[in-house]
């Protein structure tokens, strides 16, 4: 089969498509035969070694792909060969035609749900649901600032905001990502390249401030976060890529906090929630990954440079 490898941590360019054995599922595991890959901004620090998890090299890259049960290992009685998967992490990468995983790894993917869609669910959808429901504790009737809403969590965040009856406010750089949070049903919109939106923002809440922020690039955007904050509020950081200078009688002032999370450390409990939670949004519509652009898969290195650009407008995945 074909997947990409990384032999060394370096820049974009370390992702080599290569020809490998196809993996044998051994007992509890199953092979997936991967129809779409989905790249989360996670997938390019592992790659540059900057993660704090450092896979032994070389490895195999992706978390979340979409696709068909090929076959199972002994003990294997949750899916079967012809069932449509997304997966949950997998046990031997996800950037290749086929993918070991082991049987918790996977969840039922709806007909109604494509493929490319299906690769956009675990990371985004699974970190917005830890972030509104486990850190935030959101209240329906509260206000929900997204930055990065555009994003893959961020569109996942506003869907699930906006059937838990959140007011959404909702950050873009583009206006393509601008005009993507509306058409999501974003109840205000903000670009945030534009000097003074936060001026906006604090206005349109009639200067009450926000009760929750999510934050996608904290290492940016955390200070002027806490002056945008509700009494009470909270900054869930989701995001960071460097170290940032905070003035804590902001917080001290509004009775407010900061949480941070990675999905990597969840609890079996929480996972359970999780999966519960995305499989009722996924069935009955609520949740529907916005795809915005589909990549071969040997241009790995192309989709890790685009995810981290400015302007994002929905899910990057990968085509095997």
């Amino acid at each position: 089969m074909r997947a990409i490898r990384v032999a060394q941590f370096g820049e974009p360019e370390v992702l080599k498509l290569e020809e490998v054995p196809t993996p044998t599922p051994a007992a509890g595991q199953v092979l997936v035969h991967v129809r779409a890959v989905g790249v989360n901004p996670y997938d390019t620090y592992m790659r540059a070694g900057t993660y704090p998890v450092k896979p032994p090299l070389p490895y195999t890259p992706g978390s979340d792909a979409a696709g068909v049960i090929e076959s199972v290992g002994p003990g294997v009685t949750k899916v079967k060969a012809g069932d449509r998967v997304y997966t949950a992490q997998t046990v031997s990468g996800a950037y290749a035609e086929y993918a070991l995983a082991l049987e918790n790894q996977v969840q039922p993917l709806p007909e109604q749900i494509g493929f490319a869609q299906g690769a956009g669910v675990w990371v985004p959808y699974g970190t917005a649901y830890h972030g509104l429901f486990h850190s935030a504790q959101a209240r329906a009737g509260e206000s929900v600032l997204i930055h990065g809403c555009s994003g893959g969590v961020g569109t996942a965040a506003l869907q699930m905001a906006r059937a838990m009856g959140l007011n959404t406010f909702g950050t873009a750089g583009s206006d393509t990502g601008l005009e993507l949070i509306k058409r999501e049903g974003a109840d205000h919109v903000f670009n945030h390249t534009k000097p003074g939106y936060e001026d906006e923002i604090l206005k349109a809440t009639g200067g009450k401030g926000v009760d929750i922020i999510l934050e996608m690039l904290a290492s940016v955007n955390l200070p002027k976060d806490f002056k945008l904050l509700a009494i009470g509020g909270r900054v869930i950081v989701i995001g960071n890529r460097g170290e940032v200078t905070i003035n804590a009688r902001e917080l001290m002032t509004r009775r407010a906090s900061v949480r941070a999370f990675t999905l990597w450390l969840i609890t079996e409990q929480e996972a359970k929630e999780i999966h519960a939670g995305l499989a009722a949004g996924l069935s009955n519509g609520t949740l529907l990954p916005v795809i915005g652009k589909e990549i071969p898969l040997a241009e790995a290195a192309r989709a890790h440079k685009e995810i981290l650009a400015p302007g994002s407008a929905g899910k990057i995945v990968l085509i095997p």
